[in-house]
């Protein structure tokens, strides 16, 4: 083999492998743009996108809100048997070292047009955005029955424990969206929506 060939031979390898880390980077770079950008978290999907208009009399919380927090109408708001739950299950989980931050629980009717109107918006039409956004009308958050819990460890947390205090993820694509099915206690939660569109109380 000539000094050349062989030079060559020995370059092939490197080169091979800058080429596949750039392909892996260009595939990444086209996968991270086409997700949905509303999709890791409630916070990314409700805060930040309400023009700044809806107030905390609106149900809008600041960061670092829990369920303990009774200044806030987004807490207080909450459906009364759905607050003491989340209250019962914060306390055992604090014994965990896991603390329930509320990004999200009652909403009136105005902010929830809002965060519907901003969807719409963000993703192109109603159809694409009423997987992620319900309207006043039909949103459990505007009848104070449903709470977004923010941060991994908690929702991991509820998606271990919830049952056992009627606490239950009802859609598949929101892991941070709770709400009371009393029925849990005793027999496990109920089956999961894909999403909000698989919910018959949303086609009301």
């Amino acid at each position: 083999m000539s000094q050349a060939a062989a030079a060559r031979t020995r370059a092939s390898g490197p080169v091979a492998v800058s080429l596949l880390v750039a392909a892996a980077a260009i595939i990444g770079t086209l996968v991270y743009q086409s997700a949905p950008s509303w999709a890791p978290s409630s916070s990314d999907v409700f805060r930040g996108h309400h023009g700044g208009a809806a107030t905390e009399a609106d149900g809008a919380l600041p960061d670092g809100v829990t369920v303990f927090d009774d200044e806030y109408r987004g807490v207080v708001n909450l459906d009364p048997d759905l607050l003491r739950a989340l209250r019962a299950a914060a306390t055992d989980a604090a014994d965990d070292g896991i603390q329930f931050y509320v990004n999200s629980g009652w909403r009136s009717p105005e902010y929830q047009n809002q965060l519907l109107r901003a969807a719409v918006s963000t993703y192109g039409s109603k159809e694409a955005a009423a997987r992620w956004v319900a309207t006043a009308e039909t949103s459990p958050h505007v009848s104070g029955d449903a709470v977004d819990i923010g941060s991994s460890d908690a929702t991991g947390w509820l998606s271990e424990h919830g049952a056992a205090y009627g606490l239950c993820q009802i859609y598949g694509n929101e892991p941070w969206h709770y709400e009371l099915r009393r029925r849990a206690i005793d027999h496990g939660c109920p089956g999961m929506y894909a999403d909000p569109t698989r919910d018959p109380r949303m086609r009301h």
